[in-house]
């Protein structure tokens, strides 16, 4: 059997036992065989393996009706009473393979999807009244499921009055910017025109998303159910049909041409979650990690909403040729909406590797070595691939040839990959000792080793994390501040993801019934990552030695927002030595937040974090159209203030290495590349702090 780990290799023998007799090809045989692979899975390798019990079939239960009508657009409370004698019962179906639960549940929501077909049609075919005092509930998890039809029918009013409303400020706004920018031919339409085409194109985005609705197919509902049987185990255990298995949180960049961004499909909505350095939206600067893409268009051409649409369906329309334009709608953080344009073009793979460059700053009078680590690459597919430790090694040899004073690097987003490089990178700034210790379900914590005596460099050390940087990158940032060999430098708490996934595929685990397949994988925690101090990274995360103020940090993110988490917990310590190179942190500690305590953009992302804390916290909206426009307003404003915020920082200079300059000289777009790198870097706020910090820490030496 084949196992293809995210960050580790390795093979384990596991056999897959599937008591059934051989049945016919047909969705009820199939789902069985389906269940039976995937729970064996789960319960043979998984790190923490639950019972099947009452406990199991609640978690089932509420994580299947929140995928199923997570809006509560759909259930009625009588459909969930009607359910919930199933609550404590899934266990023992799934062990008899039935699927009772899940056919009752889906043939109720296909009827009470065809009853929100005739409401929202209704709705939909006469106007709004925007003058009533009213407001909307846009937190989903504190909405109750409708008692009665009126009720239903109610809860679909608001949402498209809502959305009706949204989309005729945004034409309003669109209609003045256009006037005062002098533009010819601008037709100024009246409110009566603006509702009733908002409602004409609600009523199509409606009908496309109830047309992709009813085009899913059993494989798709089944899909669903047993997502919702792996994640009660804990949320990075997921079944992957085969067609989701090749879109598995989708990278672009992947793909020769494409705008360069990763995203993944959550709650209906389409997230962006990673940009992809180099690429044409890395370089564009606008779109951002946690917008959610609401519709897209190609060039001139009329945008098509993609809210409700599938991953795939959605990444057909974001994909194209290179040079060609695609206009991403998409909603910020923050609640404003914003237009992006973007010039699709080959993705630049030399990004996601390690590169450095020097930093001169006239407050510090030292020569700073700068590394920027985007991912814990390692190509495991053909010789003399590129392994991200080699190169960091090789960036630091160059910087040690530059004479620095002290080295950055920059774990910022870096969302972590490989575990032995993880291991090789760290013993470049320590002589040998542990670095991580990985737990599987059974037999003692495996300590990995730098067990080379050699140490590349020796000097002033500090790394940068954000609520971005996980799993490697927190491997990373807790050794160095174990050993007390490098500062670290961040928001208020790394990612926190302390476990590994491994990819099951289920064609091979599974000997027999060749006419069912293919029937996909499974990705599956097998292990558990601890600091050489005993605690692990899960949840908790790695906390910077010096916290600096960042837009999120009165919001939870991270693992924690995850449904059923693995926990928190801690092991008996590995042996290892602390070093001598912080001599005093807590003075680096109080120049630090002094310095922060008086800085103007600092003072002014902490007064962001506060503002977006408050709009999560009160999720009513007013549907009252003079109410609503002036809350657009008032978010707009508040928007603009931090717009330019970041500024080139005085006498903040970036050069790159003597060693590099043939290499970059050589190609005109790699010029302009290094630039454009250095032109972020020259206005990044957290580096300058960084500097400052790496003058203190110096100073200690």
């Amino acid at each position: 059997m084949k196992i293809k780990g995210l960050l580790l290799l390795l093979a384990i023998p596991v056999v897959i036992f599937i008591a059934a007799k051989k049945p016919t090809v047909e969705n009820a045989d199939k789902d069985k065989v389906l269940i039976q692979a995937i729970l064996s899975g789960l319960g043979q390798m998984h790190y923490q393996p639950q019972d099947i019990n009452d406990d199991f079939s609640k978690r089932v239960f509420e994580l299947y009706l929140d995928r199923l009508d997570g809006t509560k657009l759909f259930f009625l409370q009588e459909d969930v009473e009607r359910l919930e004698k199933y609550k404590l019962e899934i266990d023992d179906e799934v062990s008899m393979s039935s699927f009772k639960f899940f056919e009752e549940a889906t043939g109720i929501l296909q009827r009470r999807k065809e009853e929100a077909k005739s409401i929202y049609e209704d709705l939909l075919s006469k106007p709004f009244n925007f003058s009533v005092d009213e407001s909307i509930e846009l937190d989903d998890e504190k909405k109750q499921h409708a008692k009665t039809k009126e009720e239903v029918t109610e809860l679909w009013r608001k949402a498209l009055k809502y959305r009706v409303l949204a989309r005729i400020v945004d034409k309003q706004e669109s209609q003045e910017k256009d006037k005062e920018e002098g533009k010819k031919d601008v037709e100024i339409k009246s409110f009566k025109t603006l509702e009733k085409e908002a409602r004409e194109k609600e009523l199509k985005i409606h009908n496309d998303w109830f047309k992709r609705l009813n085009e899913q197919d059993h494989r798709d509902q089944i899909s669903t159910y047993l997502n919702s049987i792996t994640s009660a185990f804990d949320p990075h255990s997921n079944y992957l049909a085969p067609k989701k298995k090749e879109n598995f949180d989708i990278q672009m960049s992947g793909r020769l041409e494409g705008i360069g961004a990763q995203l993944r499909e959550e709650d209906d909505q389409i997230k962006v979650v990673r940009i992809v350095p180099g690429s044409a939206s890395w370089r564009q600067k606008e779109l951002e990690v946690d917008d959610i893409i609401t519709s897209v268009g190609q060039g001139e051409e009329e945008t098509v909403d993609v809210v409700g649409m599938r991953l795939d369906d959605a990444v057909r329309l974001i994909r194209g040729k290179k040079g060609t334009e695609v206009r991403l709608t998409v909603k910020k953080v923050d609640g404003t909406t914003k237009i992006i344009p973007i010039i699709r073009d080959i993705v630049v793979l030399d990004e996601s590797y390690a590169k450095s460059t020097i930093i001169n700053y006239d407050k510090i009078d030292k020569k700073i070595g700068f590394i920027s680590l985007p991912k814990f690459y390692a190509d495991f597919t053909k010789t003399g691939g590129r392994y991200c430790s080699s190169d960091v090694a090789k960036e630091v040899e160059k910087l040690n040839g530059e004479n620095v004073d002290g080295i950055i690097l920059d774990l910022r987003n870096n969302g972590g990959g490989s575990l032995n490089d993880v291991v090789k990178m760290s013993g470049l700034f320590i002589e040998a000792g542990p670095i991580v210790q990985v737990k599987s379900k059974d037999g003692a914590p495996k300590v990995l080793k730098d067990k080379d005596y050699q140490t590349q460099y020796d000097g002033p050390f500090v790394i940068m994390v954000n609520s971005g940087s996980a799993s490697a990158s927190e491997i990373m940032a807790a050794a160095m501040q174990d050993y007390n060999r490098a500062v670290i430098v961040g928001s208020a708490t790394t990612f926190g993801k302390g476990t590994v996934q491994r990819f099951l595929d289920l064609d091979q685990a599974v000997s027999s019934f060749e006419d069912m397949k293919p029937l996909g994988a499974v990705k599956l925690t097998t292990q558990k990552f601890y600091r050489i101090d005993g605690t692990t990274t899960q949840l908790k995360g790695v906390v910077p030695d010096v916290v600096l103020p960042d837009r999120y940090s009165y919001i939870q993110t991270g693992e924690k927002k995850h449904d059923h988490p693995m926990e928190w917990d801690e092991i008996e310590k590995a042996e290892y030595k602390k070093t001598n190179h912080i001599k005093n942190i807590g003075s680096i500690v109080q120049a630090s937040k002094l310095r922060t305590s008086t800085n103007k953009t600092f003072t002014m992302i902490n007064e962001n974090a506060k503002e977006l804390k408050e709009e999560r916290d009160d999720p009513f909206d007013s549907l009252n159209f003079d109410k609503f426009k002036a809350e657009q307003e008032e978010r707009t404003q508040r928007a603009k203030r931090y717009e330019d915020m970041f500024e080139d920082i005085p006498g903040l200079e970036l050069a790159n290495l003597t060693s590099d300059n043939d290499y970059i000289q050589s190609d005109s777009s790699r010029i302009a590349r290094f630039d454009d790198w250095h032109d972020g870097l020259k206005s990044d706020i957290y580096l300058e702090e960084t500097l400052m910090i790496m003058n203190d820490l110096i100073s200690q030496q």
